[in-house]
């Protein structure tokens, strides 16, 4: 981000400031090559996924990630079935790249002193950083919902959908779902991105708070897999992200919904607070 996207100057208002800054940081995040790099490979998901069945004999129900036997019958299957295989790994692993590059990216080429003397604020520089990322964590399970329904559309049959409880649905309606289902696993993710934030405060280099935030989702995901864990498993950030089922029944049951956006929301207040008391103590000046 440069340091003249905090817009305004001294005597502009804090919300015009604030609103600068955040353009800034979008236009900076929205144009990098490894953002859209990024999105591209997340897009390649359903795609290959789509073209694989495609080319394939049919598949035996029950075999492969949920959904896939589903897929030949209806190419809207496409999308849901690349978010189940995006959710463990390539989704965190993008989310884990752009959030650990808010605050140690800028540290790391030297231009986060020019943003807090810009006057950029340490607090509104770490709102908008994490707006910025939260935004992406929104655009990329829609990426992979949209591309997943429209490479669907191009190879297999769309139309009616049987959900889990075994009504039927309309195409609109199923495309409504879908896109539910991402707005879900935005949701999931924002726990993450408070983490990724959070870590990079400790660093200078962006691509250590990368790993680690990549890999804290990974040890996550294996702590939830322990049953000797099971006191554990409601307490991690990662442990709702598949229960999306309840958006594929009729009518349609918002508790795992409101359960992760509480999961969700307590890690985002705990990290956030944690990386405001490393940043405003942070020497980023000498």
């Amino acid at each position: 981000m440069r340091a003249d996207g905090a817009a305004g100057g001294p005597s502009a208002r804090p919300g015009s400031q604030t609103a600068g800054l955040l353009a800034s940081e979008l236009g900076v995040l929205f144009r990098r090559r490894r953002t859209w790099a990024m999105l591209c490979a997340l897009a390649a998901i359903p795609i290959l996924i789509a073209v694989a069945v495609r080319v394939s004999s049919a598949v035996p129900p029950g075999r492969g990630p949920a959904f896939l036997d589903r897929i030949s019958q209806n190419g809207l299957f496409v999308g849901v079935t690349a978010l189940v295989v995006s959710v463990p790994l390539f989704l965190p692993l993008t989310v884990g790249v752009v959030a650990g590059d808010t605050i140690a990216g800028e540290a790391g080429q030297g231009t986060l002193r020019y943003l807090l003397v810009a006057p950029a604020g340490r607090i509104r520089l770490l709102i908008v950083k994490y707006a910025g990322t939260a935004l992406f964590v929104v655009v990329a399970p829609l990426v992979v919902a949209l591309t997943g329904a429209g490479i669907g559309a191009a190879l297999f049959p769309v139309g009616p959908v049987t959900l889990l409880s075994g009504d039927t649905i309309g195409t609109g309606e199923a495309l409504i779902r879908l896109l539910l289902i991402a707005a879900y696993l935005a949701v999931s993710l924002l726990g993450l991105s408070a983490i990724g934030l959070f870590i990079s405060t400790l660093t200078d280099v962006p691509v250590g708070a990368m790993a680690a935030t990549v890999v804290l989702s990974v040890v996550a995901q294996v702590l939830d897999a322990l049953p000797q864990l099971q006191w554990l498993h409601p307490w991690l950030f990662s442990h709702y992200w598949l229960d999306f089922g309840d958006l594929l029944r009729q009518p349609v049951s918002w508790d795992s919904f409101a359960v992760n956006a509480l999961l969700q929301g307590g890690y985002v207040a705990v990290f956030g607070a944690l990386a405001y008391g490393r940043f405003i103590t942070k020497d980023v000046l000498s």
